[in-house]
């Protein structure tokens, strides 16, 4: 499956948020004795000591059976284990339970005061906030929350020191020790602030990448007019007037490569005409002896002239790009026409076409191509070979296949075919024939008319090439 750059990126900001959130977790966990007041925990230190201070004024002066039936009211309101514990260890109230070790030496060992807190009164306990501790045990993991206060024994007056225990198998205490609502809401501000501060940027990012790739596309297809237009003051700008220019450069380069080969395939026909006609001077005036001579010579300069008409072809082919004629033309007048120009009603040639069927394009540009192809067609094709032509209209396109029932070519020269000057006999010898432009004329003249050319090898045997054309 193709991912593009746009869910990459928005793939790779949601798991740098997932792995933040569990390094914060992990933290969490191993640090989870921190200050009372700290704002990871969501300062619990207040909650907890004010429930503490109800359980302590509600237990003073109860007798143990009152003091269990209170802790178990509390446990079921707040959803979590309250007991009640002397600083000596005994246990005042509650489930028996046994505390953990270090547990125990929290409970007996001394809070210490912030700095500048006010002295703890024999009788009012300790103040508000100064005395919770919240710790975490393991084997089993337990989270527990020790509040100091006083406890008045019941039958006296005189208040002796406890602490409440709070215990929870949840890390939260279901709100006492840790709430998450807020978490949860600033999280889900900094998710939304980020969406609306990266997605503009990530969609410009990613219509740009596009944007790139599609005019680098067209220009190694010999699409030259291809412009790119979000060509800002970054780099991404930067790049898109870089290929803008390397468009503008190319065409200049492909365009006065075609004009020239025209120029020079024009000036040659002269010197090519003259070496005819003195040839035909010169056949008169020997013996016969001495002809086959002057027909090996005549066999090379029709082979120029071959050449040269080729180039001349190629040029005009590339340089007409900017003034053919676009119009409707129905593809089988046009290869009715092609068939009977080149003289080839004499083949086996099947024409399987809907009359009604027109394309977009420059007649004299088609046929050019249109003649190409099926020259190569029958040349390729046995003696009594057949050559099928197909039109047919398949969505928003025209196809055309005409396919030869020859050898094929292999594989590895396809992509190659429509390269100017490539032939797939590397033997330039006269009996191969050609001058390895006549697909590369074809590729210009289908592309000029906004159209795609194809080929391939058929199963068992022969070749195909396939016109995708615009229709009227």
């Amino acid at each position: 499956m193709r991912i593009n750059l746009l869910s990459k990126i928005l793939l790779l900001v949601l798991i740098n948020l997932l792995v933040l959130g569990g390094v914060l977790y992990f933290i969490f966990n191993l640090q989870f004795d921190f200050a009372p007041g700290s704002p990871l925990l969501g300062a619990p230190d207040g909650r907890i000591d004010m429930i503490s201070r109800m359980v302590s004024d509600e237990a003073s002066g109860k007798s143990r059976v009152e003091r269990d039936d209170l802790q178990e009211t509390y446990s079921k309101t707040y959803g979590v284990e309250f007991t009640l514990f002397a600083k000596s260890g005994e246990q005042l109230a509650g489930k028996p339970i046994k505390l953990p070790t270090e547990l125990m030496d929290g409970l007996r060992r001394p809070f210490q005061p912030p700095p500048g807190a006010p002295p703890e009164s024999k009788f009012s306990g300790p103040p508000p906030g100064r005395q919770v501790r919240i710790m975490r045990t393991t084997s089993p993991t337990k989270y527990w929350a020790i509040a100091r206060v006083p406890i008045a024994e019941n039958g006296t007056m005189e208040p002796i020191k406890a602490a409440v225990i709070v215990s929870s198998d949840s890390m939260t205490g279901n709100g006492l020790f840790f709430d998450p609502k807020p978490w949860i809401i600033v999280i889900l501000i900094v998710i939304f602030l980020s969406i609306i501060i990266w997605f503009p940027f990530l969609r410009r990012f990613n219509r740009s990448i596009s944007e790139l790739t599609v005019a680098t596309e067209q220009i190694a297809e010999e699409n030259f007019s291809v412009r790119v237009h979000g060509t800002g003051k970054d780099e991404l700008g930067r790049l898109g007037r870089s290929i803008n220019h390397l468009a503008e450069r190319l065409s200049g380069f492909v365009v006065g490569q075609k004009r020239f080969l025209g120029d020079i395939s024009h000036e040659l026909n002269t010197p090519l005409a003259r070496m005819n006609f003195s040839l035909g001077i010169l056949e008169n005036r020997i013996d016969e002896t001495e002809k086959k001579y002057i027909d090996d010579v005549r066999e090379e300069v029709e082979e120029m002239a071959t050449l040269v008409g080729e180039l001349l072809s190629y040029s005009k082919a590339g340089i007409k790009g900017a003034s053919a004629v676009m119009q409707s033309v129905n593809v089988n007048e046009l290869v009715s026409d092609v068939i009977r120009r080149e003289k080839l009603s004499d083949q086996n040639i099947k024409l399987s076409a809907d009359k009604s069927i027109s394309v977009l394009g420059d007649n004299e540009l088609l046929s050019r191509a249109f003649s190409n192809v099926l020259r190569n067609a029958v040349k390729y094709s046995p003696e009594d070979g057949e050559i099928r032509i197909t039109l047919t209209e398949i969505g928003s396109e025209v196809e055309i296949k005409i396919a030869d029932s020859g050898n094929g070519v292999p594989e590895k020269d396809i992509a190659k075919l429509f390269d100017p000057f490539y032939r797939v006999e590397q033997d330039r010898a006269r009996k191969s024939g050609g001058t390895g432009l006549g697909l590369a004329i074809v590729k210009s003249c289908v592309e000029i008319c906004g159209g795609k050319v194809e080929a391939k090898n058929l199963d068992p045997r022969g070749f195909e090439i396939k016109f995708l054309l615009n229709p009227e």
